[in-house]
């Protein structure tokens, strides 16, 4: 609470100290009444003539689809169009030479492969990282491009097909296209014949889980997988039919997971890319991941 006796001198204060009090104590500490700095007030002031003319002359109010444009027509938007143009320009002979090149001869030029390589890591870091991961080890359902693991190929026209076209997507006719039959929805197989073939795939590459099942599962996976997946269970990349032997699995190799792979069956899509990227990133990303290290 204020304190009258001081209220009451007020005046005397204000001649004592140049300046008023606010009239308000606490525990006998009176609160002054300090002008702020001169200097400060009128950088104050330019601060507020100063974001005024910003929101006339520069986009700044927020609009239902859009923003107040501003009397300069300054646009970051643009300013970027302008940087990516610049730098379409400045790449547009090697990207010619890039696009025109056939893909097994880019290695072979040092600077063009050093360019591919280098642009590719950009345009998979923007496009394919999402699924593949920023290090390109993949993840559950999507593979891993650092192996030498390949469902339809790993030289480097297999990737820029693969890439190009895509994998059973609707938007290309020449996408690449398997399609595993659903075994168990579609009652082709019985449930103990599923785990029977289970448990001879998991033979394959480690240990099954009923070993007693194993030879009755190679006669159904004889009768109804080796047509695709070859009678050793190595796979055929001509029908993107996985190698079932090497312990290298997209979806995953234990006994659910498998037993889910033959009653549903998988079909993982992948879009075409050379209808959204230009024939020099399709090839820039090819030379990219042919490098990694599972390339052949």
């Amino acid at each position: 609470m204020s304190d009258p006796k001081h209220d009451n001198n007020d005046g005397d204060r204000q001649s004592e100290l140049g300046h008023g009090t606010t009239g308000h104590v606490w525990d006998g500490i009176e609160e002054w009444d300090n002008p702020m700095p001169r200097w400060w007030v009128w950088t104050f002031y330019i601060t507020i003539i100063w974001a005024v003319g910003y929101t006339i002359a520069y986009p700044a109010w927020p609009m239902i689809n859009s923003a107040t444009a501003g009397l300069l027509g300054y646009s970051t938007r643009a300013e970027v169009a302008q940087d990516i143009a610049a730098a379409e320009e400045a790449n547009a002979e090697i990207n010619t030479r890039l696009a025109s090149t056939d893909m097994v001869e880019i290695e072979a030029d040092q600077e063009l492969n050093a360019y591919a390589v280098s642009a590719g890591a950009a345009v998979f870091r923007t496009w394919c990282a999402q699924c593949h991961g920023s290090g390109a080890a993949g993840a559950k359902g999507y593979p891993n491009l650092l192996d030498d693991d390949w469902l339809w190929g790993g030289d480097v026209e297999a990737i820029h097909t693969t890439v190009a076209h895509g994998i059973r997507n609707e938007d290309d006719d020449d996408a690449r296209y398997s399609e595993m039959p659903a075994f168990g929805r579609d009652e082709i197989l019985e449930a103990e014949q599923i785990d029977e073939v289970v448990n001879f795939v998991m033979s394959l590459s480690g240990d099954p889980q009923d070993a007693s099942m194993v030879e009755a599962g190679a006669e159904v996976f004889a009768d109804n997988c080796a047509a695709c997946h070859m009678e050793d269970g190595t796979g055929d990349r001509d029908q993107g039919a996985p190698n079932l032997a090497d312990a290298i699995w997209l979806y995953g190799g234990d006994y659910d997971t498998l037993v889910e792979t033959v009653t549903n069956s998988r079909f993982g899509v992948m879009p075409a890319w050379q209808t959204r990227l230009t024939e020099a990133q399709v090839r820039a990303v090819t030379a990219y991941v042919h490098q990694l290290g599972g390339g052949e």
